[in-house]
């Protein structure tokens, strides 16, 4: 009897996140970057609206800002992997507030052009690429394995939460001075910046082999004059060419995964160009910017509230129930705020549709980080995020051309009838009928089990940039 009761004491016992100081400065750092970047992200469609008067050029803007999540998502995956996460987040934090204080500093001179936005947008979306890479692939690290699925609820829960406050809050602020949100904006990555230098735990395991590296590229440099080092500098280019590509094919030799992207790609397009619909439609019925950002705040609160059932529900439904019903639930709600015939109903429907994105995020991508190995986990977040936010740039142009070309109601309409056919697909998916694991109570014991896997959603705005469909990375379909 006292021997087993020995060997219990022996066990220590895991503490709750709430006492788990680095996952609380990660958590809370990433909360306050999250309201800064979502009030800019009201504040930017408005803003070059207001000095272009044209949807095509805010289209533009927002596809010059997501274009990073379609050109760099491997490269930035190796890149996660090889460096320091933490460096690169400080990094990032660093120089998304120098961009964020430029435009500051323009509108206050009077001198902001649209070419400038341009530029800063597709830096800060960059510097985001990043920056998500390496915070979703630290998690596993600052936090205990059988906390992974709460910590990334709490992970959705934050970001709904602040996109709750930053979205009224931007337009509040943008009512108040163009610049106003970008120095909310600026103000809060050095804020996250300033957590992240108080985190201990490193955010990757040690990497065996790592250190001999720098050695191997010491002697190739020796070797210049030769003709080594232009042979060593192939070497190393095609060695990074693989390992870029490397995430991307262990993701899609996994159906379950590949498909579940790819399902968030579509839907993903759908939500970004619908959050530049939404904006028009709200102006063109005399809402101001302080009723557009409280609309898509209340969004922001109801992707919340999915946050806090999300657990609930990977404990109860399975893989392939929960993959269809989000899309046709999704499916339904844009024929509503297509054909529902007024101002309300296509709002309620807006909101609704927030709902459940944090339902396949936190699904889905425990699943996946669960299964990728963490030397893995940068690139195969990276391949998942290009295959389904890939398209938010895409998103965000047809957004602006659709509404210069067609008008609200119909680009509406045409958006409805894209998210059925995605729901369609969703049902006759093979890989995905097939999935009846649930989705928290089935996964495997090993990462490096080949087990069949995860993608995500993004519905809203809980990261920079706004829009309700569900998963990470690959996020937000979100």
């Amino acid at each position: 009897m006292s021997t087993v009761a020995d060997d219990a004491r022996a066990v220590p016992e895991v503490p709750p996140l709430r006492r788990n100081r680095d996952f609380l400065l990660l958590w809370s750092g990433s909360a306050v970057a999250i309201i800064g970047s979502t009030a800019s992200t009201v504040a930017y469609p408005l803003l070059v609206l207001a000095v272009t008067g044209s949807a095509s050029a805010a289209g533009l803007v927002g596809f010059v800002v997501l274009l990073p999540a379609l050109l760099l998502q491997l490269p930035a995956g190796v890149l996660v992997d090889r460096w320091n996460r933490k460096r690169v987040m400080i990094w990032c934090d660093a120089l998304r507030a120098v961009g964020a204080s430029t435009v500051v500093l323009a509108l206050l001179a009077g001198e902001l052009r649209l070419a400038h936005v341009l530029v800063v947008g597709f830096a800060e979306g960059t510097l985001t690429v990043l920056n998500g890479l390496a915070s979703t692939a630290a998690v596993p690290n600052v936090v205990h394995p059988s906390q992974l699925s709460v910590a990334l609820a709490g992970n959705e829960a934050r970001g709904r939460a602040a996109t709750m406050i930053g979205t009224p809050l931007g337009g509040i602020l943008f009512g108040l001075g163009r610049a106003v949100p970008f120095v909310l904006e600026t103000f809060a990555y050095l804020v996250s910046l300033v957590s992240l230098l108080c985190i201990r735990k490193d955010f990757q395991a040690a990497r065996p082999g790592e250190a001999a590296r720098p050695g191997e590229a010491a002697r190739a440099e020796a070797a210049a004059g030769d003709g080594v080092a232009a042979d060593g500098r192939r070497t190393r280019v095609l060695r990074q060419a693989g390992r870029m590509v490397e995430g991307l094919v262990w993701l899609w030799k996994r159906p379950l995964l590949r498909t579940t992207a790819l399902l968030v790609a579509g839907s993903n397009l759908l939500f970004r160009a619908l959050f530049l619909v939404m904006i028009v439609l709200l102006a063109e019925e005399g809402a101001g910017p302080a009723a557009i950002g409280l609309l898509i705040g209340v969004a922001g609160a109801c992707g919340m509230l999915g946050s806090l059932v999300a657990g609930w529900c990977g404990r109860r439904l399975r893989m392939n129930a929960l993959v269809i019903s989000a899309n046709w639930v999704w499916a339904l709600l844009m024929c509503v705020l297509a054909f529902g015939g007024g101002l309300w109903p296509a709002m309620i429907a807006y909101t609704a549709m927030w709902f459940v994105g944090p339902i396949w995020n936190v699904a889905v991508g425990s699943y996946q980080l669960a299964v990728t190995p963490d030397e893995l986990r940068g690139r195969v977040l990276s391949a998942s995020s290009l295959l389904a936010n890939g398209a938010l740039p895409l998103g965000a142009l047809a957004g602006g051309l659709l509404l210069d070309g067609l008008g609200v109601r119909a680009a509406t309409a045409v958006l409805a009838g894209w998210m059925v056919l995605m729901a369609l697909a969703a049902t006759l998916a093979g890989p995905v009928r097939r999935a009846t694991m649930l989705v928290v109570g089935d996964p495997p014991a090993s990462s490096t089990a080949p087990s069949p896997p995860r993608t995500r959603h993004d519905p809203g705005p809980d990261v920079p940039l706004p829009e309700p469909s569900a998963p990470v990375a690959a996020a937000d379909s979100r």
